[in-house]
């Protein structure tokens, strides 16, 4: 009956170790059932964040759209106002070189010397004064008023 003792000893042996086997396995199918629940908030919770981004980007794309219609029409409309500044940079430029000229000729005309004005005429009379050239001036500013009037259609154009 040795040999019988000794598989008795030995089977008993192994069903201590199947016994906490099954405890551990036990203990760790509890914390799987556990973790399995926390598993599944996880997942609602991300369910409901991409239904909620999924629902959001179409108002995205909508607010896109709108920033880019706005963004463009701003664009379109410096543009614009680049083309007026530079039509009116050409025009100040032409002005400015057309007074300039007229500054050069009204140096470059003799000056009457400053006693010929008061020089008694051959009749004792005295020689009325020499007109100064008023149209050159005049011009002048008829042109800058011109320009002005066209800078502020210009400018009124833009409001």
């Amino acid at each position: 009956m040795d040999y019988k003792l000794a598989l008795d000893v030995i089977v008993a042996i192994l069903l201590a170790a199947t016994i906490v086997y099954a405890v551990i396995l036990n203990s760790r199918l509890n914390q799987l059932r556990k973790n399995r629940d926390e598993m599944a908030r996880l997942v609602a919770a991300f369910n409901d964040a991409t239904a909620r981004a999924e629902a959001g980007i179409p108002k995205l794309r909508r607010a896109a759209e709108e920033a880019g219609a706005t963004l463009q029409e701003r664009v379109e409309k410096a543009q614009s106002l680049r083309d007026d500044l530079a039509f009116m940079i050409e025009r100040a430029d032409s002005m400015a070189n057309r007074l300039e000229g007229s500054v050069r000729a009204a140096r470059a005309e003799p000056k009457p010397a400053p006693g010929a004005a008061s020089r008694p005429a051959a009749g004792g009379r005295t020689a009325p004064a020499a007109a100064a050239p008023a149209s050159g001036e005049d011009e002048m500013e008829d042109e800058r008023s011109e320009a002005e009037r066209e800078l502020l259609r210009a400018l009124q154009a833009v409001r």
